[in-house]
């Protein structure tokens, strides 16, 4: 039995990958769906069953929109069906041995284009500043913000889904938390393959705890003091009418109008990034909790502050694909730190962004 790797990202987009069992005379017995992708869904359970689905489709190569009309209260978002039977075709189709010491086979298909972005295009999108402004105005007067202290990866994942399902059983006013972290992690999306976007040995030599968010995205480096992040848990009232992608950009506005006043040229890029005139800066990743007629959006974001990266490297196993739509090949020099672009000490920056809500 062998294990093979396919992976398939959706240009401007997200990653999907398919880890598929293959036996000796090359039939796929079972696959495995995972990536940097998002699914929104009334629970767990409806999300894990939408997975579970798709990869016996693609096993008894039935249909994948079927699939996904089957399960209407869940929405995949970052890639589609097309991209994800790329990502099982390419790990089918490939010949070569598995990698020694590797947990699968990792293909893109670096002769053949990637699927375009067919969903979550990047589009230029009309300027609805007024409106933000509008909604976090009506947030602003029951919003408490708070600058938290060090707590362990494993403290941080479990209080980011407490205080959202608090939020969304109205047992708890909204919030911006700014984190603080007491030892060094590696944060992995939702529904991300530790064993292939992490190297394990390396990351337990080095004292990484490796640890998995609530949410989708892709997978981070943290030490402390070398990132700002910050969570949003805000009523579901407060995206209210507004699509998934759009949601992205009413939750970072306050932070891109905060960025702005340190004199940052700072924009959205994609689905989930933020960047300044000098590059990428940080990452968002979102999930709702539906809570009866009430329910609370998460919305957490992380700014690389002063990363290092060649130790990102070391730890983090980026494929090719990964980082086919980018400008720059290499992940390392894709990390542009805060430091480097305000000059500023991380403790002004995060004290900036706690008085943007006194202003």
């Amino acid at each position: 039995m062998q294990m093979r790797h396919g992976e398939c990202k959706t240009v401007g987009s997200k990653l999907v990958a398919v880890t598929v069992s293959v036996d000796d005379d090359g039939t796929a017995q079972s696959c495995h769906i995972s990536g940097d992708f998002f699914i929104e869904s009334v629970s767990d359970a409806e999300s894990h069953a939408l997975l579970h689905d798709l990869e016996r489709a693609l096993i008894s190569d039935d249909s994948l929109r079927s699939v996904l009309d089957a399960h209407p209260s869940c929405q995949i978002i970052g890639t589609d069906e097309i991209a994800i039977k790329t990502a099982y075709s390419r790990a089918v189709s490939s010949n070569l041995p598995p990698l020694a010491g590797a947990p699968a086979q990792r293909v893109g298909s670096p002769d053949a284009p990637n699927i375009p972005a067919s969903i979550n295009a990047q589009t230029k999108q009309p300027d609805k500043s007024s409106e933000y402004r509008e909604r976090w105005n009506a947030l602003k007067p029951q919003l408490t913000v708070i600058h938290d202290h060090p707590r362990t990866p494993d403290e941080q994942m479990a209080i980011d889904e407490t205080w959202a399902r608090e939020v969304a059983a109205g047992t708890r006013q909204p919030t911006i938390r700014l984190w603080e972290w007491a030892g060094p992690a590696v944060v992995i999306g939702r529904f991300q393959s530790a064993q292939d976007e992490v190297n394990l040995d390396i990351a337990k030599q080095l004292g990484f705890d490796v640890v998995r968010r609530c949410t989708g995205g892709g997978a981070m480096v943290i030490e402390p003091g070398n990132t700002i992040t910050y969570s949003l848990y805000a009523p579901l009232d407060f995206v209210q009418g507004v699509s998934i992608e759009e949601s992205y950009r009413l939750c970072d506005w306050w932070l891109v109008e905060a960025l702005r006043e340190l004199g940052l040229d700072v924009r959205f890029a994609g689905l989930n990034d933020i960047a300044s005139q000098y590059g990428k800066i940080g990452g968002a990743a979102q999930r709702r909790f539906p809570v009866g007629s009430g329910g609370a959006v998460l919305h957490h974001v992380t700014m690389a502050y002063d990363i290092d990266a060649a130790k990102m490297s070391r730890v983090l196993n980026t494929s090719r694909e990964k980082m086919s739509d980018k400008a720059v090949k290499s992940a390392v020099k894709r990390v542009d730190p805060m430091k480097s672009q305000t000059g500023l000490s991380r403790e002004h920056i995060v004290e900036h962004l706690i008085d943007w809500f006194a202003a």
